[in-house]
Protein backbone atom coordinates (compact mmCIF):
# COMPACT_ATOMS: atom_id res chain seq x y z
CA UNK A 1 0.00 0.00 0.00
CA UNK A 2 2.70 2.52 1.24
CA UNK A 3 4.87 1.87 -2.44
CA UNK A 4 1.33 2.00 -4.51
CA UNK A 5 0.51 5.50 -2.82
CA UNK A 6 3.68 6.83 -3.21
CA UNK A 7 3.91 6.31 -6.91
CA UNK A 8 0.04 8.23 -7.20
CA UNK A 9 1.55 11.16 -5.14
CA UNK A 10 4.58 11.23 -7.67
CA UNK A 11 2.58 11.47 -10.81
CA UNK A 12 -0.12 14.12 -9.22
CA UNK A 13 3.19 16.19 -8.43
CA UNK A 14 4.16 15.54 -12.08
CA UNK A 15 1.07 16.26 -13.13
CA UNK A 16 0.68 19.71 -11.31
CA UNK A 17 3.82 20.90 -11.93
CA UNK A 18 3.63 20.62 -16.08
CA UNK A 19 3.58 23.58 -17.70
CA UNK A 20 1.48 21.89 -20.68
CA UNK A 21 -1.38 19.44 -20.88
CA UNK A 22 -3.42 19.55 -17.75
CA UNK A 23 -1.99 22.03 -16.28
CA UNK A 24 -1.55 24.17 -19.26
CA UNK A 25 -3.46 27.52 -20.86
CA UNK A 26 -6.41 25.42 -19.52
CA UNK A 27 -5.31 24.95 -15.97
CA UNK A 28 -8.84 26.42 -14.54
CA UNK A 29 -10.36 23.64 -16.15
CA UNK A 30 -8.43 20.65 -15.50
CA UNK A 31 -6.39 20.69 -12.65
CA UNK A 32 -9.46 20.63 -10.06
CA UNK A 33 -9.38 17.09 -11.27
CA UNK A 34 -5.99 16.32 -9.92
CA UNK A 35 -7.17 18.66 -6.83
CA UNK A 36 -9.33 15.68 -6.52
CA UNK A 37 -7.56 13.01 -6.58
CA UNK A 38 -5.32 14.90 -3.82
CA UNK A 39 -8.23 15.00 -1.71
CA UNK A 40 -8.79 11.15 -1.37
CA UNK A 41 -5.53 10.58 -1.07
CA UNK A 42 -5.41 12.31 2.11
CA UNK A 43 -8.30 10.53 3.65
CA UNK A 44 -6.22 7.13 2.28
CA UNK A 45 -3.02 8.56 3.87
CA UNK A 46 -4.93 9.05 7.05
CA UNK A 47 -6.41 5.49 7.36
CA UNK A 48 -3.03 3.51 6.15
CA UNK A 49 -1.40 5.44 9.67
CA UNK A 50 -4.13 4.56 11.45
CA UNK A 51 -3.60 0.94 10.61
CA UNK A 52 -0.13 1.65 11.32
CA UNK A 53 -0.78 3.08 14.74
CA UNK A 54 -3.12 0.20 16.06
CA UNK A 55 -0.87 -2.23 14.73
CA UNK A 56 1.91 -1.28 16.60
CA UNK A 57 -0.28 -0.78 19.91
CA UNK A 58 -1.06 -4.46 19.43
CA UNK A 59 2.10 -5.55 19.25
CA UNK A 60 2.67 -4.37 22.27
CA UNK A 61 -0.15 -5.53 24.16
CA UNK A 62 0.19 -8.94 26.39
CA UNK A 63 -3.26 -10.19 25.67
CA UNK A 64 -2.84 -12.47 22.66
CA UNK A 65 -7.05 -11.73 22.21
CA UNK A 66 -6.67 -7.98 22.36
CA UNK A 67 -3.80 -8.22 20.06
CA UNK A 68 -6.60 -9.77 17.47
CA UNK A 69 -9.05 -7.10 18.26
CA UNK A 70 -6.75 -4.35 17.56
CA UNK A 71 -5.58 -6.07 14.22
CA UNK A 72 -9.08 -6.83 13.50
CA UNK A 73 -9.84 -2.56 14.14
CA UNK A 74 -7.38 -1.70 11.98
CA UNK A 75 -9.19 -4.41 8.75
CA UNK A 76 -12.00 -1.30 7.56
CA UNK A 77 -9.17 0.76 7.21
CA UNK A 78 -7.19 -1.98 5.43
CA UNK A 79 -9.88 -2.81 3.18
CA UNK A 80 -10.68 1.32 1.94
CA UNK A 81 -7.45 1.61 1.51
CA UNK A 82 -6.93 -1.29 -0.62
CA UNK A 83 -9.62 -0.40 -2.80
CA UNK A 84 -9.58 3.58 -2.76
CA UNK A 85 -5.66 2.97 -3.94
CA UNK A 86 -7.09 0.67 -7.30
CA UNK A 87 -9.76 3.76 -7.49
CA UNK A 88 -7.13 6.47 -7.44
CA UNK A 89 -4.39 4.16 -10.02
CA UNK A 90 -7.96 4.06 -12.56
CA UNK A 91 -8.36 8.13 -12.02
CA UNK A 92 -4.49 8.48 -12.88
CA UNK A 93 -4.38 6.68 -15.61
CA UNK A 94 -7.30 8.95 -16.85
CA UNK A 95 -5.67 12.19 -15.92
CA UNK A 96 -2.82 10.71 -18.49
CA UNK A 97 -5.16 10.29 -21.06
CA UNK A 98 -6.36 14.04 -20.30
CA UNK A 99 -2.40 15.12 -20.12
CA UNK A 100 -1.30 13.66 -23.63
CA UNK A 101 -4.67 14.65 -25.16
CA UNK A 102 -3.96 18.59 -24.34
CA UNK A 103 -0.91 18.47 -24.87
CA UNK A 104 -0.55 16.99 -28.31
CA UNK A 105 -4.10 16.56 -29.62
CA UNK A 106 -5.26 19.44 -30.90
CA UNK A 107 -8.01 18.24 -32.80
CA UNK A 108 -9.74 16.92 -30.34
CA UNK A 109 -12.28 19.10 -28.44
CA UNK A 110 -11.33 20.18 -25.06
CA UNK A 111 -15.11 20.35 -24.24
CA UNK A 112 -15.64 16.83 -25.34
CA UNK A 113 -12.67 15.84 -22.82
CA UNK A 114 -13.84 18.04 -20.25
CA UNK A 115 -17.28 16.49 -20.19
CA UNK A 116 -15.87 13.00 -19.74
CA UNK A 117 -14.05 13.97 -17.30
CA UNK A 118 -17.21 15.54 -15.41
CA UNK A 119 -18.68 12.05 -15.64
CA UNK A 120 -15.65 9.71 -14.85
CA UNK A 121 -15.43 11.56 -11.72
CA UNK A 122 -19.29 11.40 -10.74
CA UNK A 123 -19.38 7.15 -11.60
CA UNK A 124 -16.60 7.43 -9.18
CA UNK A 125 -17.52 9.17 -5.94
CA UNK A 126 -20.10 7.26 -4.74
CA UNK A 127 -17.99 4.32 -4.29
CA UNK A 128 -15.40 6.57 -2.77
CA UNK A 129 -17.95 8.08 -0.76
CA UNK A 130 -18.92 5.10 0.71
CA UNK A 131 -14.75 3.98 1.44
CA UNK A 132 -14.52 6.67 2.83
CA UNK A 133 -17.24 6.01 5.47
CA UNK A 134 -15.68 3.07 6.64
CA UNK A 135 -18.94 1.82 7.30
CA UNK A 136 -18.63 -2.13 7.45
CA UNK A 137 -21.74 -2.34 5.53
CA UNK A 138 -21.24 0.00 2.67
CA UNK A 139 -17.44 -1.07 2.48
CA UNK A 140 -18.67 -4.88 1.63
CA UNK A 141 -21.24 -3.52 -0.95
CA UNK A 142 -18.83 -0.95 -2.77
CA UNK A 143 -16.49 -4.41 -2.73
CA UNK A 144 -19.06 -5.94 -4.75
CA UNK A 145 -19.58 -3.70 -7.06
CA UNK A 146 -16.21 -2.75 -7.78
CA UNK A 147 -15.13 -5.32 -10.50
CA UNK A 148 -17.64 -4.17 -12.46
CA UNK A 149 -17.02 -0.31 -11.81
CA UNK A 150 -13.67 -0.93 -13.12
CA UNK A 151 -14.58 -3.30 -16.18
CA UNK A 152 -17.11 -0.11 -16.88
CA UNK A 153 -14.19 2.15 -16.47
CA UNK A 154 -11.88 0.44 -18.79
CA UNK A 155 -14.69 0.22 -21.29
CA UNK A 156 -14.73 4.02 -20.55
CA UNK A 157 -10.78 4.54 -21.72
CA UNK A 158 -10.67 2.58 -24.33
CA UNK A 159 -14.16 4.40 -25.72
CA UNK A 160 -11.61 7.68 -25.01
CA UNK A 161 -9.08 6.31 -26.58
CA UNK A 162 -10.26 5.47 -29.98
CA UNK A 163 -12.30 8.37 -29.96
CA UNK A 164 -9.01 10.67 -30.05
CA UNK A 165 -7.42 8.57 -32.59
CA UNK A 166 -10.18 8.86 -34.71
CA UNK A 167 -10.56 12.47 -34.43
CA UNK A 168 -6.67 12.63 -35.34
CA UNK A 169 -7.29 10.04 -38.76
CA UNK A 170 -10.05 12.78 -39.83
CA UNK A 171 -7.76 15.83 -39.04
CA UNK A 172 -5.18 14.26 -41.62
CA UNK A 173 -7.54 13.42 -43.74
CA UNK A 174 -9.14 17.47 -43.85
CA UNK A 175 -5.48 18.67 -43.98
CA UNK A 176 -4.65 16.53 -47.23
CA UNK A 177 -7.99 17.74 -48.57
CA UNK A 178 -6.92 21.56 -47.60
CA UNK A 179 -3.59 20.90 -49.42
CA UNK A 180 -4.85 19.63 -52.35
CA UNK A 181 -7.51 22.57 -52.99
CA UNK A 182 -5.02 25.55 -51.95
CA UNK A 183 -2.29 23.28 -54.71
CA UNK A 184 -5.04 23.56 -57.28
CA UNK A 185 -6.49 26.62 -57.07
CA UNK A 186 -4.17 28.63 -55.49
CA UNK A 187 -6.82 30.94 -54.19
CA UNK A 188 -5.37 33.34 -51.30
CA UNK A 189 -8.48 34.30 -49.92
CA UNK A 190 -9.45 29.81 -49.01
CA UNK A 191 -9.22 29.29 -45.27
CA UNK A 192 -10.15 26.31 -43.37
CA UNK A 193 -10.75 26.29 -39.72
CA UNK A 194 -8.49 23.97 -39.42
CA UNK A 195 -5.58 23.87 -36.71
CA UNK A 196 -2.72 25.23 -38.01
CA UNK A 197 -0.25 22.52 -36.26
CA UNK A 198 0.59 19.43 -38.49
CA UNK A 199 -0.22 16.08 -36.37
CA UNK A 200 3.67 14.22 -36.19
CA UNK A 201 4.31 11.66 -38.38
CA UNK A 202 4.13 8.89 -36.00
CA UNK A 203 1.22 7.72 -34.51
CA UNK A 204 0.59 9.76 -31.34
CA UNK A 205 1.51 7.13 -28.24
CA UNK A 206 -1.66 7.91 -25.58
CA UNK A 207 -0.80 7.07 -21.89
CA UNK A 208 2.42 5.27 -21.57
CA UNK A 209 2.10 2.15 -19.66
CA UNK A 210 -1.71 1.91 -20.23
CA UNK A 211 -1.21 -1.34 -22.14
CA UNK A 212 -4.35 -3.10 -22.73
CA UNK A 213 -5.01 -6.35 -22.11
CA UNK A 214 -6.43 -9.18 -24.22
CA UNK A 215 -8.91 -8.75 -21.03
CA UNK A 216 -9.38 -5.53 -21.44
CA UNK A 217 -8.38 -4.66 -18.32
CA UNK A 218 -5.63 -1.41 -18.02
CA UNK A 219 -2.47 -3.09 -17.00
CA UNK A 220 -1.37 -0.28 -15.97
CA UNK A 221 -3.71 0.61 -12.96
CA UNK A 222 -2.52 -3.23 -11.68
CA UNK A 223 -0.59 -4.20 -8.70
CA UNK A 224 1.42 -7.37 -8.64
CA UNK A 225 -0.30 -9.99 -6.38
CA UNK A 226 2.40 -12.17 -5.23
CA UNK A 227 2.35 -15.49 -3.54
CA UNK A 228 3.63 -13.72 -0.29
CA UNK A 229 0.65 -10.84 -1.05
CA UNK A 230 -1.96 -14.04 -1.50
CA UNK A 231 -0.61 -16.05 1.83
CA UNK A 232 -0.92 -12.67 3.72
CA UNK A 233 -4.88 -12.18 2.73
CA UNK A 234 -5.52 -15.53 3.78
CA UNK A 235 -3.80 -15.13 7.08
CA UNK A 236 -5.65 -11.69 7.48
CA UNK A 237 -9.23 -13.23 5.97
CA UNK A 238 -8.91 -16.38 8.78
CA UNK A 239 -8.44 -13.95 11.74
CA UNK A 240 -11.20 -12.04 10.51
CA UNK A 241 -9.01 -9.13 9.95
CA UNK A 242 -10.15 -8.68 6.99
CA UNK A 243 -13.00 -9.50 4.69
CA UNK A 244 -13.11 -12.29 2.45
CA UNK A 245 -15.54 -9.82 -0.11
CA UNK A 246 -13.43 -7.28 -0.57
CA UNK A 247 -9.97 -9.70 -0.83
CA UNK A 248 -12.30 -11.40 -3.50
CA UNK A 249 -13.05 -8.17 -5.10
CA UNK A 250 -9.17 -6.82 -5.13
CA UNK A 251 -8.05 -10.02 -6.39
CA UNK A 252 -10.19 -10.20 -9.25
CA UNK A 253 -9.20 -7.15 -10.49
CA UNK A 254 -5.68 -7.90 -9.91
CA UNK A 255 -5.98 -10.64 -12.25
CA UNK A 256 -7.80 -9.08 -14.68
CA UNK A 257 -11.09 -10.66 -13.85
CA UNK A 258 -14.07 -8.10 -13.68
CA UNK A 259 -16.66 -10.43 -14.62
CA UNK A 260 -19.16 -11.27 -11.60
CA UNK A 261 -18.98 -14.04 -9.81
CA UNK A 262 -20.08 -17.53 -10.90
CA UNK A 263 -23.41 -17.09 -9.11
CA UNK A 264 -24.94 -15.19 -6.99
CA UNK A 265 -23.17 -16.57 -3.58
CA UNK A 266 -20.07 -18.48 -4.52
CA UNK A 267 -16.78 -17.03 -5.35
CA UNK A 268 -14.94 -17.20 -8.37
CA UNK A 269 -12.77 -20.49 -8.13
CA UNK A 270 -9.31 -19.08 -9.04
CA UNK A 271 -9.99 -17.16 -5.94
CA UNK A 272 -11.28 -20.29 -3.77
CA UNK A 273 -7.97 -21.84 -4.43
CA UNK A 274 -5.78 -18.92 -3.89
CA UNK A 275 -7.04 -18.43 -0.19
CA UNK A 276 -7.34 -22.13 0.40
CA UNK A 277 -10.45 -23.58 -0.69
CA UNK A 278 -11.48 -25.05 2.98
CA UNK A 279 -14.36 -24.69 5.46
CA UNK A 280 -13.20 -21.46 6.65
CA UNK A 281 -13.69 -20.02 2.84
CA UNK A 282 -16.47 -22.22 2.02
CA UNK A 283 -18.53 -20.61 4.65
CA UNK A 284 -18.36 -17.35 3.51
CA UNK A 285 -20.39 -15.85 1.54
CA UNK A 286 -20.96 -12.54 -0.36
CA UNK A 287 -23.90 -10.83 1.87
CA UNK A 288 -24.68 -8.28 4.04
CA UNK A 289 -26.95 -7.56 7.41
CA UNK A 290 -30.23 -8.16 5.05
CA UNK A 291 -29.35 -10.91 3.39
CA UNK A 292 -28.48 -12.59 6.61
CA UNK A 293 -32.02 -11.67 8.15
CA UNK A 294 -30.38 -10.06 11.24
CA UNK A 295 -31.30 -6.68 12.33
CA UNK A 296 -28.69 -3.86 13.52
CA UNK A 297 -27.51 -5.12 17.16
CA UNK A 298 -26.75 -2.34 19.16
CA UNK A 299 -23.13 -1.14 20.16
CA UNK A 300 -21.71 -1.53 23.44
CA UNK A 301 -18.70 1.19 24.62
CA UNK A 302 -16.25 -1.35 26.24
CA UNK A 303 -14.26 1.81 27.56
CA UNK A 304 -17.30 3.81 29.69
CA UNK A 305 -18.00 6.88 27.55
CA UNK A 306 -18.71 8.77 31.04
CA UNK A 307 -15.28 8.40 31.70
CA UNK A 308 -13.96 9.73 28.35
CA UNK A 309 -11.50 12.49 29.68
CA UNK A 310 -9.83 9.36 32.17
CA UNK A 311 -9.17 6.98 28.65
CA UNK A 312 -8.06 10.21 27.00
CA UNK A 313 -5.63 11.75 30.15
CA UNK A 314 -3.88 7.82 29.40
CA UNK A 315 -3.67 8.13 25.55
CA UNK A 316 -6.80 7.21 24.21
CA UNK A 317 -7.09 9.79 21.43
CA UNK A 318 -7.18 10.36 18.00
CA UNK A 319 -7.43 7.15 15.91
CA UNK A 320 -7.10 5.11 19.19
CA UNK A 321 -10.17 6.96 21.19
CA UNK A 322 -12.65 5.58 22.90
CA UNK A 323 -15.07 5.27 20.11
CA UNK A 324 -13.16 2.78 18.58
CA UNK A 325 -13.52 -0.10 20.87
CA UNK A 326 -17.37 -0.92 20.82
CA UNK A 327 -18.66 -4.27 20.29
CA UNK A 328 -21.55 -5.25 19.14
CA UNK A 329 -23.85 -7.23 21.44
CA UNK A 330 -27.59 -8.78 21.40
CA UNK A 331 -29.63 -6.40 22.82
CA UNK A 332 -30.64 -8.58 26.01
CA UNK A 333 -26.99 -9.27 26.96
CA UNK A 334 -25.95 -5.58 26.49
CA UNK A 335 -29.11 -4.59 29.24
CA UNK A 336 -27.79 -7.11 31.57
CA UNK A 337 -24.10 -6.34 32.17
CA UNK A 338 -25.48 -2.89 32.75
CA UNK A 339 -27.78 -3.77 34.83
CA UNK A 340 -31.24 -3.86 32.87
CA UNK A 341 -33.09 -2.05 30.56
CA UNK A 342 -33.40 1.01 33.53
CA UNK A 343 -29.49 2.68 33.63
CA UNK A 344 -29.91 4.10 36.61
CA UNK A 345 -30.80 1.88 38.40
CA UNK A 346 -28.32 -0.86 37.02
CA UNK A 347 -25.17 1.72 38.08
CA UNK A 348 -26.55 0.89 41.55
CA UNK A 349 -25.50 -2.85 41.14
CA UNK A 350 -21.42 -3.46 41.97
CA UNK A 351 -20.95 -6.15 39.20
CA UNK A 352 -22.22 -3.44 36.26
CA UNK A 353 -19.77 -2.76 33.85
CA UNK A 354 -18.67 0.34 34.02
CA UNK A 355 -18.50 0.22 37.92
CA UNK A 356 -16.70 -3.38 37.55
CA UNK A 357 -14.13 -1.64 34.72
CA UNK A 358 -12.92 1.15 36.19
CA UNK A 359 -13.29 -0.34 39.30
CA UNK A 360 -10.30 -2.35 38.53
CA UNK A 361 -8.35 0.16 36.39
CA UNK A 362 -8.51 2.16 39.94
CA UNK A 363 -7.11 -0.89 41.82
CA UNK A 364 -4.29 -1.48 39.02
CA UNK A 365 -3.37 2.27 39.42
CA UNK A 366 -3.00 2.46 43.00
CA UNK A 367 -1.30 -0.49 42.89
CA UNK A 368 1.26 0.70 40.58
CA UNK A 369 1.52 4.53 42.01
CA UNK A 370 1.39 6.07 38.31
CA UNK A 371 -0.83 6.33 35.71
CA UNK A 372 -1.62 3.54 33.63
CA UNK A 373 -0.33 3.59 30.10
CA UNK A 374 -2.87 2.79 27.00
CA UNK A 375 -1.77 -0.86 26.83
CA UNK A 376 -1.99 -1.78 30.41
CA UNK A 377 -5.95 -0.30 29.89
CA UNK A 378 -6.34 -2.49 27.48
CA UNK A 379 -4.57 -5.81 29.14
CA UNK A 380 -7.21 -5.54 32.13
CA UNK A 381 -10.37 -4.87 30.06
CA UNK A 382 -9.46 -7.41 27.79
CA UNK A 383 -9.33 -9.75 31.23
CA UNK A 384 -12.49 -8.29 32.25
CA UNK A 385 -14.25 -8.87 28.67
CA UNK A 386 -13.31 -12.44 29.18
CA UNK A 387 -14.89 -12.45 32.58
CA UNK A 388 -18.46 -11.17 30.80
CA UNK A 389 -18.04 -13.73 27.95
CA UNK A 390 -18.02 -10.29 25.57
CA UNK A 391 -16.09 -11.01 22.34
CA UNK A 392 -13.06 -9.22 21.35
CA UNK A 393 -14.16 -8.09 18.24
CA UNK A 394 -14.16 -4.13 17.80
CA UNK A 395 -16.10 -1.83 15.86
CA UNK A 396 -16.36 2.17 15.35
CA UNK A 397 -19.00 4.14 17.27
CA UNK A 398 -21.73 4.93 14.31
CA UNK A 399 -23.65 7.01 16.77
CA UNK A 400 -26.27 4.06 16.97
Amino acid sequence: MSSSTRRIVSEFSRLKASKQGIAGRHADLFVPFVEQGIQQLRWLHAELAASTTMSNTASEVDDADMQLALLRLTGPRLEAAMMGSILLAVWIDFLHLADVVLKQCPYYSEERLLRKMHQLRKMMEPTMTALASLDPGLLEAAATDLPALIGHLTIEFGATREAVRTAAEQFERMMRVKELIETITAASAMKMALPRLLPPATPITLGVGLVMGSNGVMMGTQMVASAEWVEMMRRLVRAGVVSLTIVNAVVRIHAGQVMMAQSHDELPRSVREALGDGPEVGSMHVTGRAGAGMAEPPQHHVLPREFREWFEKRGFNGDMSIDQFCVRMEQAHHEAIHGGGNWHLGRTWPNEWNQTVMRALYQAEAKAGRMLTRNAVLDIVAEVMVRYNIPLNFTPWRGR
